[in-house]
């Protein structure tokens, strides 16, 4: 039984996954929102230059759920737009291995 109790404790999970693996050089961003966009694509939009679609996870399963984009480190300024209307609009900074996470509406 003692067995038992302690093989399960050993069996912890370390999360979040993206800050363990990947390039030294990289950071991430994980979009979430409460209510009115989680489960819904939005457009990120890094620098004026770089556009990629993401995913945006529910707030409370952010923690195990949700789609890390990588992304270069330093400062970033960051537009979030869905359908065609900004959500969000900030200037950032990410180091080394940190995962940012970006709170919608």
């Amino acid at each position: 039984m003692v067995g038992l109790v302690l093989l399960l404790c050993g069996c912890r999970a370390h999360y979040p996954v993206a800050q363990e693996t990947g390039k030294e050089d990289m950071a991430y961003l994980l979009f979430v929102s409460p209510n009115v966009y989680a489960n819904q694509y939005v457009t990120v939009t890094l620098d004026d230059q770089t556009k990629f679609e993401a995913k945006v996870v529910k707030a409370k399963k952010s923690n195990r759920r949700g789609t890390s984009y990588a992304i270069s480190t330093g400062r970033k300024k960051i537009n979030v737009e869905s359908g065609g209307k900004i959500i969000y609009q900030k200037e950032i900074f990410v180091s080394t291995q940190e995962t940012k996470i970006i709170t919608l509406p």
